[in-house]
């Protein structure tokens, strides 16, 4: 996929995350004791990443899964505990390192294999299931659609991700944002109304053409963590 906003926004992040925010990031993800506001985030972050396990089916065993965005492979391990096997990538070295850290060393059944890389490479391959969890929230709608459009003819059943909810708060403060440096603020969020995000799926002949007609979706809100999970299903 050559597109030099998803090119320049992945160099972002990558600086982001190794760079800014890797310890913050790291203790958010685990059971440091953290702020009260980090604490939501941390509850918010939970309930969605059970809600994408909840989606997928309980026995994986034998299904191939990407885990795009993997941060420090906490859905990834759980997915591997019930017989997947998933490649989880993620755009930071250092929360790979992490995640591999944090791999337990024996799983009863499934795999995971962390990689620190592109998640559109087609070199990976195709898959039974394709999560991605508050990957596509830093991207406005029609880049979502072409990063939606890339991975889902790989995607052999389910494709989940989550997107960041329009609200008008979060519409004020990302207007607010822009009259200031960010400096080493986190990378910007881009909200995308729900509307749009349906209408703009159901328009897609890619998806369309993959058999990809019904989803469902959940919304995930605490004091500081919002996001929307959407599941593309193949008919």
């Amino acid at each position: 996929m050559s597109n030099l906003t998803y090119e320049n926004k992945r160099e972002e992040l990558q600086t982001y995350f190794d760079r800014t925010a890797k310890d913050k990031w790291v203790a958010l993800t685990s059971n440091t004791p953290v702020s009260r506001i980090r604490e939501t985030v941390r509850k918010g972050r939970e309930e969605m990443r059970n809600t994408l396990l909840e989606w997928l089916p309980e026995d994986l065993t034998g299904a191939r899964i990407l885990d795009a965005g993997c941060g420090t492979g906490m859905l990834a391990i759980e997915a591997a505990k019930r017989g997947a096997d998933v490649l989880a990538i993620d755009i930071s070295p250092e929360l790979v390192k992490e995640a591999k850290k944090r791999m337990p060393t024996k799983l009863s059944k499934g795999s995971v294999e962390f990689l620190a890389g592109d998640m559109l490479d087609p070199a990976h391959g195709d898959f039974d299931f394709i999560v991605a969890m508050d990957s596509f929230i830093h991207y406005p709608l029609p880049e979502i659609m072409k990063l939606l459009e890339e991975l889902g003819p790989r995607a052999k059943q389910n494709m989940s991700f989550t997107f960041a909810p329009s609200t008008p708060a979060l519409e004020v403060m990302k207007a607010a944002g822009k009259l200031f440096p960010r400096n080493d603020r986190s990378p910007a969020i881009e909200p995308v109304k729900e509307r749009k995000m349906v209408d703009a799926i159901a328009e897609s002949e890619i998806l369309r053409g993959e058999g990809f007609n019904s989803f469902r979706m959940r919304k995930v809100s605490t004091a500081f963590y919002k996001s929307q999970a959407l599941e593309l299903k193949r008919s």
